[in-house]
């Protein structure tokens, strides 16, 4: 699965047109799709450097609660724009969310499906019949067990859990075997540095 994180707005309504609507969006709240991180340097620099009032724009950054809950809210008219994934946009937007991308942000594959190194599970083929935490349902299917598949290991094979934000922690304390969602540039270095070695098997390199 190829992670792009895109920006998706349905504030793009047909009332988005009207003078006022336009002039009132001068002032709009960005959701991320999760707590601040690396990943956010981009959007997080343009605010504090000053770019979006360059702009004419005053850009309120939100975290959400919940991290599959931004591009509701964008649909619900909660908030004005929201980072999302290309694999959630497709899938909210089949659902009948009515949203669209505006812009990418990051434009490389960052998720991984990560395991501890430890010695436990040296490939995909060692997680047959293990726990896998997730933080965003919908996806999982297509690509986990298209990643498992490449070991001869059916997606029934294994149990999947909604874990929420609790990704590393879960990963580190036995909960779960592994993780989906995982970024390689943030959980692999956030375990790190509570002592943990992790193991990423990377979806571009596993049928994805």
């Amino acid at each position: 699965m190829n992670k792009n994180k895109l920006m998706s707005a349905a504030a793009l309504l047909a009332s988005v047109v009207s003078t006022n609507v336009l002039a009132a969006e001068k002032e709009m709240t960005l959701m991320l799709d999760w707590f601040v991180n690396p990943n956010h340097g981009p959007i997080v620099i343009a605010k504090e450097r000053g770019y979006f009032k360059e702009q004419g724009l005053k850009v309120n950054i939100q975290e959400p609660a919940d991290p599959s809950t931004p591009p509701k809210l964008v649909a619900a008219g909660k908030v004005d724009m929201a980072i999302s994934y290309q694999p959630s946009l497709t899938i909210d937007v089949a659902a009948g969310l009515p949203l669209i991308r505006s812009a990418t942000l990051i434009a490389t594959p960052l998720n991984t499906l990560m395991v501890l190194d430890n010695g436990k599970n040296e490939n995909l083929g060692d997680l047959k019949g293990k726990k896998i935490g997730i933080a965003i349902a919908g996806n999982e299917e297509a690509t986990i067990g298209t990643m498992l598949a490449q070991e001869n290991v059916k997606f029934s094979d294994v149990q999947i859990i909604n874990v929420g934000w609790a990704l590393s922690s879960s990963l580190a304390s036995g909960k779960v075997d592994a993780i989906w969602g995982g970024l390689r540039n943030f959980e692999t270095n956030q375990l790190a540095l509570e002592g943990y070695k992790a193991k990423a098997f990377f979806p571009e390199e596993h049928g994805v």
